[in-house]
């Protein structure tokens, strides 16, 4: 910040304005020429330089963090909700059982409740409130779990 990369932007922009300018007096080239806007897009702003070095220096640090970060308890899984859903939904189609049966399979993986686990009555209850339930589609029976 002392001015000196400062310059040094300036002076390349001189010179990129110097070569601009020999080649119109020499050639003569029109304004759609190619040659000449690559020549007038290699100006560099200075806010724009330092902008991007202290953004180069920021994802650096940033990527660091986060990697540092990775495995701590707090971080997000490995895994995503569309990967555990799309793992569920296989688990369930390969499931024997009713679509009522299914669909409680479902439920139960997604909320981490072992629906083996489920007693008749807790698998009657679910049933129950699954019915209350406007997003399940059809209303489901009433039939005992297998």
């Amino acid at each position: 910040m002392d001015g000196i990369a400062t310059m040094q932007i300036q002076n390349l922009n001189a010179l990129v304005d110097a070569v601009r300018h020999e080649i119109i007096e020499r050639y003569r080239p029109g304004e759609d020429d190619p040659h000449l806007k690559v020549l007038q897009a290699a100006h560099i702003s200075d806010d724009e330089y330092f902008s991007h070095m202290v953004l180069d220096d920021l994802n650096l640090i940033i990527r660091d963090i986060r990697e540092a970060h990775k495995k701590d308890s707090e971080s997000t899984p490995q895994t995503t909700v569309a990967d555990e859903l799309k793992e569920n939904l296989e688990a369930v189609e390969n499931f024997k059982g009713s679509r009522d049966e299914k669909l409680v399979v479902l439920y139960c993986k997604q909320l981490g409740i072992n629906y083996k686990n489920l007693s008749d009555e807790e698998f009657r209850w679910l049933i129950r409130i699954l019915q209350k339930s406007k997003k399940t589609g059809t209303p489901i029976s009433q039939r005992k779990k297998r």
